[in-house]
């Protein structure tokens, strides 16, 4: 879907958002949560032994079987076994995004060009693998009348739905195997690495605020009393701040820097003499807007209160966009939220992360990465609460 365009995009765009309504995300709580379980347990037996820890591996691995469960309904366990296939996998994903800056940006801005250069980012043997697990997964819950009420689930469903109406025009067709396994991998491979980010560059802030993190885990605790101590997806939503501090993470530290985007129809800028013509293509630059001291004060500052409701309501809706916005928005903006709010909570109420010896001050980005991340990952000092 990042990579179609007109009708074919809308299309598959329509087919595949229904499953990441709210409700639907709902449904993929609790296998997440169960991920989050073995999350801690894990984070805490390394602690024990080794209480300055680079981050980012396992947080990766943490955000690679929370998606391998939800998406793919694949019992992963990297947290405990960093060389199970599908981590494997999803590290040859990140390794190979790593490519020249200007051949990153021609291959994702334009894949039409791409394409017809012959350029591409994911090798042959990723794709056969993924295509593989989506059939054999397909096979195998159809063969035995599995359910799971995960991602693959609501796709065998849509298909199934298609084809009892006996809708086959071009438009309301059903998806094909390769198109599914496309959305599945795109989930995949959007989702591992913005959340693992987003929650490195996280902890990586609130290590340098210690009075911002410790209001998270004490909204946590207040929440979790009301609701028996336990962590339902009802009381993730009534954790506010924690949805702030995430908001601030995310306008300081951008997973994507800049988005494309390709006019449909002539454009007149209000106010201007300047009209975007049909099909020329827009670089919105994110980053940029984030960082604009006009529209966010101190715009180096880390300040969850920006995202305060009042806060929100002053500002020009178009002046956050970590997630785009409009009809080609994330589309799994509510299952990202998500994985990395569980993640979070679970790790503010039970450890304390400072800086340490190896902890870079000011942070340093990686260049060649497609993602924004700290170069060489995050070191930090963990201490069990």
């Amino acid at each position: 879907m990042f990579n179609l365009e007109g009708e074919k995009w809308k299309f598959v765009r329509a087919k595949v958002s229904p499953t990441f309504s709210s409700g639907k995300v709902k449904y993929m709580f609790s296998a997440a949560m169960q991920v989050a379980d073995r999350f801690v347990d894990t984070f805490d037996d390394i602690v024990r032994t080794e209480s300055q820890r680079e981050l980012r591996d396992l947080l990766g691995r943490y955000t690679t079987d929370v998606i391998g469960t939800c998406a793919f309904g694949i019992e992963c366990d990297s947290l405990k076994d960093p060389n199970f296939i599908f981590c494997q996998y999803g590290r040859k994903v990140a390794k190979e995004s790593n490519l020249n800056p200007i051949l990153y940006f021609l291959i994702t801005m334009f894949p039409n060009l791409a394409r017809r250069l012959g350029l591409q980012i994911i090798a042959k043997d990723v794709t056969e693998f993924f295509i593989g697990t989506v059939r054999k997964t397909i096979e195998y819950r159809k063969k035995n009348n599995v359910q799971r009420n995960d991602f693959m689930d609501l796709l065998i469903q849509i298909n199934k739905d298609g084809n009892e109406a006996g809708q086959h025009s071009a438009t309301t067709r059903t998806l094909t195997l390769e198109e599914m396994a496309a959305q599945a991998f795109l989930f995949f491979a959007a989702g591992f690495e913005t959340s693992s980010t987003t929650m490195i560059f996280s902890l990586y802030e609130l290590s340098l605020n210690q009075g911002i993190q410790d209001r998270g885990p004490q909204e946590i605790n207040d929440v979790l009393t009301k609701h028996n101590n336990k962590l339902t997806y009802e009381a993730m939503k009534e954790m506010t701040y924690i949805e702030m501090l995430i908001n601030e993470t995310l306008r300081k530290y951008p997973p994507i820097g800049a988005l494309m985007r390709k006019a449909v129809r002539d454009y007149p800028v209000p106010n201007s003499n300047l009209v975007i013509k049909k099909g020329d293509e827009v670089l919105i630059p994110s980053y940029t807007i984030h960082h604009d001291s006009e529209i966010y004060s101190d715009p180096d500052i880390f300040d969850p209160e920006r995202f305060a409701p009042e806060a929100v309501k002053k500002r020009h809706p178009m002046s956050f966009l970590a997630f785009g916005e409009g009809p080609m928005n994330c589309v799994g903006l509510r299952f990202g939220k998500m994985q990395t709010r569980i993640g979070l909570i679970k790790l503010l109420k039970h450890f304390q992360f400072s800086p340490c010896p190896k902890t870079p001050i000011p942070m340093v980005f990686d260049p060649y990465k497609g993602v924004l991340s700290p170069k060489g990952g995050l070191f930090l000092d963990v201490k069990r609460i």
